[in-house]
């Protein structure tokens, strides 16, 4: 009995010891919960990381694009999400020790993570790219790394094809960054802290926003999927999400996310963006007060108004188009009679008449809902509200849901050919110009609302 408790004693060392260094492999003792256990408990626990793409806390409201698909998916369910954001090292642990339930925070899938965890279907495609600032000439393909310092966050897959690159004979030092989220990183080659790191397209794009100096050099792997990660055997869990990503994918749900986050992300011009920055800083702060009481007035997003001012005239109080239309928000004559203003030169009575414009707009869309409704009414601001009636008639024709930005976005622009346009109420439209418009804001709204808090 002696010899069985000293043996039983070494072996729960071992296992003590193997736990201590793995941290995986049910090492925690915790069983995961099973998909009837999480809906009877009401309640599914999301890990995540704490950044721009993924979640963040923005006037005291969870937002995230990977919180909003999570939250899509506790609702699925009928359930509440709780969000824990443990770090980006202890992300698989605490999923091993049932902490959580899955890891949603753009993982890429890859082998090494694939003996750990059970991935998700894709959701996004998505391809590591060498991150340099504007300046830098001398780096514009895969060789030129040679030689040159590249910095990452540890545990990521920028770091497991860097060393695979370097095992393949390219000489990189390679510096990784504990817990420093990728974004972060980004910001220092913007500011020259750093010269070289690595992302995936969509932060890549995301971050080109709020730091318009970086440049999205070339890719250094192939293209990849994200997913998201249960622990290893939870198949009934992983099932229901892989059914709930289709079926988003299927209705439109995702896009609508994706477009929150990410619309406009491919359109760049870093003369504009560096302006709009430049503007924030000292042009909207003009205003704000203004903005900020008209848009309180009609329940809009002041952020949002700002970006489609910037949209429309840069914040130039005297702007004038080709077309006579005058002022912050460019303001035509008869409108200015309709919502009671005399001077379109005046930036308060401008903004005035423009948000008062909008939010008659917006009462018309009544059929249309949540944020798409906004969609609309930004967009029927620049092309009419009749073009965008008429766009749903040819949505319709062509089996698109019409009350659906994402299929007016598809529609607006036949209104260009006469197949189409000859068969509606208003006839012929520049169709494309509310799509890049709408588009544009989204993206301008993106970078004020990161630049202000308040």
């Amino acid at each position: 009995m002696r010899y069985l408790s000293d043996e039983l004693l070494r072996l729960g060392i071992f296992l003590v010891v193997l736990c201590t260094f793995s941290g995986f492999s049910g090492c925690s003792g915790a069983k995961e919960r099973s998909l009837s256990q999480i809906i009877e408990s009401g309640k599914i626990t999301v890990i995540t990381d704490n950044n721009a793409h993924c979640y963040y806390i923005y006037k005291e409201q969870a937002v995230g694009f990977e919180y909003d698909l999570a939250k899509a998916f506790a609702a699925s369910l009928g359930v509440e999400l709780e969000v824990i954001t443990p770090g980006w090292d202890d992300m698989f642990k605490e999923l091993d020790r049932g902490k959580g339930d899955f890891i949603a925070s753009s993982l890429t899938v890859t082998a090494d993570r694939e003996k750990i965890v059970d991935f998700s279907d894709e959701y996004l495609p998505v391809q590591q790219h060498v991150i340099i600032h504007r300046g830098n000439r001398e780096i514009s393909k895969l060789e030129d790394l040679d030689g040159q310092t590249v910095h990452v966050r540890k545990n990521t897959s920028y770091q497991e094809r860097l060393l695979e690159l370097i095992e393949e004979g390219l000489e990189v030092r390679l510096v990784l960054h504990k817990n420093v989220p990728t974004e972060e990183l980004i910001r220092q080659v913007a500011e020259k802290e750093i010269e070289i790191t690595v992302a995936d397209t969509n932060v890549a794009l995301l971050n080109r926003r709020y730091y318009p100096s970086v440049r999205i050099a070339f890719p250094i792997e192939e293209k990849q999927s994200l997913g998201w990660a249960v622990r290893k055997g939870n198949g009934e869990l992983l099932r229901e999400i892989n059914r709930f990503f289709a079926a988003i994918e299927e209705d439109g749900k995702f896009g609508r996310i994706y477009e929150r986050y990410y619309v406009g992300a491919e359109i760049f011009d870093y003369v504009d963006i560096r302006k709009l920055h430049r503007t924030i800083e000292t042009e909207l702060p003009k205003y704000e007060r203004i903005i900020k009481r008209e848009a309180r007035k009609y329940g809009f997003n002041w952020h949002l108004i700002a970006a489609t001012i910037y949209q429309e005239s840069h914040f130039n109080p005297r702007a004038k188009s080709y077309t006579g239309v005058r002022g912050l928000m460019q303001i035509t004559l008869p409108t200015a009679k309709e919502m009671g203003i005399e001077d379109r030169l005046d930036p308060e009575q401008s903004i005035r008449a423009g948000v008062r414009y909008l939010h008659k707009l917006y009462e018309r869309f009544d059929d249309i809902e949540g944020f798409d409704r906004m969609l609309f009414t930004l967009a029927a601001y620049n092309v009419g509200y009749g073009h965008m009636r008429d766009a749903q008639k040819i949505a319709r024709q062509n089996g698109l849901k019409p009350h659906k930005w994402s299929s007016l976005k598809k529609s607006l622009p036949l209104l260009r050919y006469r197949k189409y346009y000859s068969k509606t109420k208003y006839g012929y439209a520049r169709g494309t110009e509310p799509v890049r418009y709408v588009d544009r804001i989204l993206n301008y709204y993106d970078v004020v609302r990161r630049m202000t808090r308040a």
